[in-house]
């Protein structure tokens, strides 16, 4: 039941978010995504499966395959996207299944980090290898089949990517690499009939809080330290505080239309509250002007509105 209820509220909340109807293609489509397990890759399986496409969910646990297996239209595929050896062998499944791959859906994320001069580099590197060389080698090897399809490609970004702040450089950083990466795939996948989108949620329900506490914990434990009555607590905290967020039904539907509309966006903003858009918003202006501060060729005031309109008008 559940299901079905999310499979509605995509579609209507694709009809909320965005003024002109989607198109949604007759044809069900195959479309991988990774880090299908929890939250939003979770939420995006359920939904797509209850529209009737087919989709290969990867997960690494074995509860979490058990699960995804038992949902109607969803095959669970084990994928680690920091092993190549389980990256190619999803590769050949799919190929030896024959139901080619229209969409790829790089969602597979982890947060961790802290101030720099506190973060280890062992946690910096995790993030990185899931984060960044996951996407690329998720990338690299599946891109083949969705320009066999002429499909789609739909990263899952942060506004991360666009705003960051104290103790946010490790995560942050690996979402500010993909907004570059998304523009760099979008300008090459184009002329072979691929389109690419990068969606950017805020605080929506998801388990990587949880999930970067618990890594902590196995750490500490695995180094022989103990895990104190403070740390506990604040696990409890950042889970109530996790779990207080809105479902991603709402990324779902932007991740629809990315996938099936007519005219994809390249980059969307999805946010829980108006405030946190706007917040991003300025982010983004504010380095628009430090970038115009400094140099012979700054431009006026004006000139920058100009540019602004322009880039309206497109």
């Amino acid at each position: 039941m559940q299901m079905i209820l999310r499979c509605f509220a995509a579609a209507a909340l694709v009809f909320a978010l965005f003024s002109a109807e989607p198109s949604f293609a007759e044809e069900k489509k195959s479309i991988l995504i990774t880090g299908a397990s929890t939250g939003i890759g979770r939420n995006l399986a359920e939904t797509l499966a209850g529209m009737g496409h087919h989709v290969y969910a990867g997960a690494r646990k074995d509860e979490d395959l058990a699960e995804l297996d038992a949902i109607d239209n969803i095959t669970a595929v084990r994928l680690d996207v920091t092993k190549q050896e389980q990256i190619d062998a999803v590769v050949a499944l799919i190929k030896e299944k024959g139901t080619g791959l229209y969409g790829l859906v790089n969602n597979a994320g982890v947060g961790a980090g802290g101030p720099v001069l506190e973060a280890s580099i062992e946690d910096t590197q995790f993030v990185y290898a899931v984060n960044v060389e996951g996407v690329y080698r998720t990338t690299k090897a599946f891109a083949p089949l969705v320009i066999e399809s002429k499909g789609r490609i739909a990263t899952t970004g942060s506004i991360a990517g666009v705003r960051s702040g104290p103790g946010w450089s490790t995560y942050a950083g690996s979402k500010h690499w993909m907004e570059a990466f998304a523009d760099s795939l979008a300008g090459e996948m184009e002329p072979l009939g691929v389109h690419a989108s990068i969606i950017e949620p805020g605080s929506y329900q998801s388990n990587i809080r949880r999930s970067g506490w618990k890594r902590a914990f196995e750490d500490i434990e695995a180094g022989g330290g103990e895990i104190t009555d403070e740390m506990k607590q604040a696990y409890e905290a950042t889970a109530a505080r996790e779990l207080s967020f809105k479902e991603p039904d709402d990324v779902s539907a932007a991740f629809v239309h990315a996938l099936f509309d007519e005219a994809p966006l390249r980059r969307y903003i999805v946010v829980p509250r108006a405030k946190q858009g706007e917040s991003t918003i300025r982010r983004a202006i504010a380095r628009v002007v430090q970038l115009n501060e400094w140099g012979p060729y700054s431009l006026s005031r004006d000139e920058l509105v100009e540019m602004l309109d322009e880039a309206l008008a497109e």
